[in-house]
């Protein structure tokens, strides 16, 4: 006999009208790469503060997103995760939906590395290595674009091993693909001199040579999870693997990162920007949660903090390269003021 408030409550609630706080728990959805840095600050949080623990949960990049952007009330999470700056294509999402007013936040940066396992021999690759190694298409000798004929890296530079092409890595939903793409392969794409120039000419086109991955079973799509990545190549000496630079100092132990153009896959060559495949972790918060579930700015000041991602800061000890001084002091600035967020 009690159901019919109930529910007469839960719409309210839904709808975050004529109440205080719809929530009392932060929600987080998003990247992989960003979770276990999210994950942590949570649970500093929680133990630190009054606040409950946020729950997060890692859907990549493109769907927690997606998520974010869906709508607002109680049933949309306040926070996205984002190893990639959002696109405008998703602004144009969440403003559709009624999320107007956005916060950016910039964490600090992470580096994209190509693994295999501790036991194998270390690859050391270039750009364009990695390019005519898994891109659908390759320019042949007559400047032509042919579908990738290459099946072990021996074909691709005569100097890598006489092993076959097998990399597991993240699905389109995930930043670090997107961060990969437009990293590793366009870079590795523009050292064609008329691939680059058509970058210039045409775009799309090039985008489309130059972005799309090939699907003959050299590249195998391994989902969101990058434990289950390392859990791989550890069993797989033949294999390597994409995944952020934290999950590499995490398991140093079982798996070592490729050289890249001459450049380790380290915490000092990510901060000096000597490591050609690195990007900046971002997180998004919808301002008309802000004081709809309680906690969202207590978190945002710990995540902000110097004991969180300065140079000694505790994300630092998980992989987390940190900004600048100068960097951290103007974003926490612009936190600070709820800056809406600006394309």
């Amino acid at each position: 006999m009690f159901r019919k408030p109930l529910v007469l409550a839960a719409l309210a609630t839904v709808a975050f009208g004529g109440v205080a706080e719809a929530r009392d728990q932060i929600r987080i959805v998003g990247s992989s790469t960003v979770f276990p840095f999210s994950t942590v600050v949570a649970e500093q949080f929680g133990k630190t503060s009054s606040f409950k623990t946020p729950i997060i949960e890692s859907t990549g990049s493109g769907g927690g997103l997606k998520l974010f952007c869906a709508g607002v009330g109680d049933g949309h999470p306040d926070i996205a995760n984002s190893s990639r700056r959002i696109k405008d294509s998703e602004v144009k999402l969440c403003a559709g939906n009624g999320v107007t007013e956005i916060v950016e936040v910039k964490i600090g940066y992470d580096g994209i590395v190509i693994a295999n396992s501790m036991k194998a021999k270390p690859f050391n690759l270039t750009l364009r290595d990695v390019y005519l190694a898994l891109a659908k298409d390759i320019p042949a000798e007559d400047g032509k674009m042919r579908p990738n004929p290459h099946q072990t890296w021996k074909q691709v530079n005569k100097d890598l091993p006489d092993v076959a092409i097998h990399v597991l890595g993240p699905p389109p939903t995930s930043g670090t693909r997107d961060a990969f793409v437009e990293l590793a392969m366009e870079g590795g794409c523009k050292t064609f001199e008329h691939l680059g120039a058509l970058s210039k000419s045409d775009e799309k086109a090039f985008k489309a040579v130059c972005h799309t991955i090939r699907e003959d079973g050299a590249f195998i799509e391994a989902g969101e999870n990058d434990n289950l990545i390392v859990q791989k190549l550890a069993a797989d000496l033949k294999a390597l693997g994409i995944f952020g630079y934290s999950f590499l100092a995490q398991n140093a132990d079982k798996v070592q990162g490729s050289v890249i153009n001459g450049e380790a896959p380290t915490f000092e060559n990510i901060a000096a920007a000597k490591y050609k495949i690195s990007r900046p972790l971002f997180f998004y918060v919808k301002k008309a949660h802000m004081d709809k579930v309680a906690g969202i700015r207590e978190f945002i000041n710990e995540f902000t903090s110097d004991k969180t991602w300065g140079d000694e800061g505790y994300l630092a000890d998980k992989g987390l390269i940190p900004m600048s001084k100068q960097e951290r002091d103007d974003w926490r600035k612009k936190v600070k003021a709820l800056a809406n967020l600006v394309m």
